[in-house]
């Protein structure tokens, strides 16, 4: 209070600034709050209450009982009725400020780093949220649909409400479904989707397709809507399951998901070895311990340079 007052010393101003940066909740509860206390000095400074009126006539009524009012001063009464009158009116704002904002929805944005992120939307579904990814959501689902935007990818769990469609907008393509399970990934502006259950309507440029519980459909950054496919393996799921399915899956597929789950660098020397296939599953292992797999399995040599670079040969 001081703070805002202009009173504090600067050690005091100096807490404040240091409390400030320590992190963007205690920023944005500052701001808040400056700026119902700003509103309430406004109205504080409009208000039409005459002060020393007010004091006769509380006097008038005192005397008319025949008591004796304590001495008080009217200079010092006028200073702590202007005090709580400023106190009701921010109490005032406060509320209204509170009440008009939690009818508002604000933008809620979940993002994530290294790590995957679980999150619940408003309306009860159920995101898992893959690293390097970002979804943006209203913090109430208000009108006729549940509409988010997605960056990077994401499994999604949605809540059924056949009267509220559940619409995700990903690059130029979107998303809308009532309640069922899939999985979205962009990429370099290139948009796969996988079906687990239930039905997904995917619409880009004027053209629609329905895929329905094991299809898939993948565009790239040019095409329009292309042709569905059958899944034909569960590496989509890794994020979620710490599991790497192979089912007769070419070794390019496996490379490219170990790439994007550890973070390496690995790469085929030689274009024959790019088809060939890989039955097994990979439960939670390491790196190493996969690709001492890969060698045993497909008499592959592995070969790990000092740069961090990892050539399959």
């Amino acid at each position: 209070m001081k703070y805002l007052l202009g009173e504090a010393s600067p050690e005091e101003e100096q807490a404040v600034m240091e409390w400030m940066n320590a992190n963007s909740s205690n920023k944005e509860y500052y701001n808040q709050f400056k700026k119902i206390w700003d509103s309430s000095k406004e109205l504080a400074a409009g208000s039409t209450v005459d002060v020393n009126k007010a004091w006769e006539r509380f006097q008038m009524r005192v005397a008319d009982k025949n008591e004796s009012p304590k001495v008080i001063s009217r200079k010092r009464f006028s200073w702590m009725r202007i005090a709580a009158s400023v106190i009701l009116i921010a109490g005032l704002g406060v509320a209204a400020y509170f009440m008009f904002n939690n009818n508002e929805p604000k933008e809620m944005v979940a993002q994530t780093g290294q790590n995957v992120l679980l999150d619940t939307l408003p309306d009860g579904s159920v995101i898992t949220l893959n690293k390097r990814s970002t979804i943006t959501y209203p913090s109430k689902f208000k009108g006729d649909t549940r509409a988010i935007a997605l960056k990077g990818e994401a499994f999604f769990n949605v809540a059924p409400d056949k009267k509220k469609p559940f619409i995700i907008s990903v690059n130029d393509v979107q998303v809308t479904v009532v309640g069922t399970s899939f999985n979205i990934k962009s990429e370099n502006g290139n948009t796969e989707i996988v079906v687990e259950t239930g039905i997904v309507r995917v619409a880009r440029s004027g053209k629609t397709v329905e895929l329905i519980a094991g299809e898939k459909i993948v565009m790239t950054a040019t095409d329009s809507i292309t042709n569905k496919e059958t899944v034909s393996d569960k590496l989509y799921n890794y994020y979620r399951s710490k599991e790497f399915v192979c089912d007769g899956t070419p070794l390019w597929k496996l490379v490219q998901v170990l790439n994007e789950a550890y973070d390496a660098k690995i790469s085929i020397g030689r274009k024959e070895l790019r088809d060939m296939q890989l039955t097994t599953t990979f439960n939670n292992e390491s790196l190493e311990k996969v690709l001492e797999i890969i060698h045993l399995t497909l008499d592959i040599t592995v070969i790990k340079k000092e740069d961090g670079q990892i050539i399959l040969q």
